[in-house]
């Protein structure tokens, strides 16, 4: 059975997630760890649980859920997976930081590319892989089926959706990707977005207002 640990980090209140099931595998998703003391919160996590880091996942690739690539990728020898739609958002992550005047280490380049279709395997645990652009061009949500829950990045918030007026966001396409790959799971399906609480598929049919 999957356990879900989620952190909050960076100034961004970014949600990053460690995956792992009675195997001790897991996977780590959206590593926003932006100093020292949350990458040692995030790495004695692992450390403390005696859990084997097997996948280093971005659901997309906009600098709040990159600042741990590096860390995490060098730490655990880990190659990063993105979806291909998102690189040139990954190699914006330097100028991004300058912008912002935040420190940043450079991401490394992924080593494989997920498409929709595709399997994340850890432990006895999968991840099914569901593209779902329009908040970045290269989003995409994990899903497991056994345990209805998705991993949705920045695609649906709790009562609201992700942003779409950064380079390669578009409106009607994020919420075409929430209407025809996210509201077609059941309504008990979980959400945990890439920031704030849980929430469920039934809980944003009825009371999202951007998706009426």
């Amino acid at each position: 059975m999957v356990q879900i640990q989620s952190f909050t980090f960076n100034p961004f209140s970014e949600n990053t997630y460690i995956l792992h099931d009675e195997s001790k595998s897991c996977v780590i998703i959206d590593p926003g760890c932006y100093d020292d003391a949350e990458r040692h919160e995030l790495s004695q996590f692992i450390e403390s649980n005696g859990l084997v880091p097997t996948h280093l996942l971005n659901t997309h690739c906009h600098i709040d859920h990159v600042f741990g690539n590096k860390f995490i990728s060098e730490k655990y020898k880990l190659g990063l997976e993105i979806n291909a739609f998102d690189l040139e958002v990954l190699n914006s992550l330097m100028q991004v930081a300058r912008l912002y005047n935040l420190n940043a280490e450079a991401s490394p380049l992924p080593s494989s590319y997920l498409e929709e279709g595709h399997q994340i395997l850890f432990g006895n645990s999968i991840l099914d892989i569901v593209f779902a652009p329009g908040h970045s061009p290269g989003s995409i949500c994990f899903i497991n089926y056994d345990q209805k829950f998705a991993i949705a990045g920045d695609v649906l918030f709790r009562e609201g959706i992700g942003r779409s007026d950064l380079p390669g966001g578009d409106s009607d396409t994020l919420i075409r990707s929430i209407k025809t790959k996210l509201f077609t799971l059941g309504d008990d399906f979980k959400v945990y977005s890439g920031h704030g609480p849980v929430t469920t598929i039934g809980h944003e049919k009825k009371n999202n207002p951007f998706l009426s």
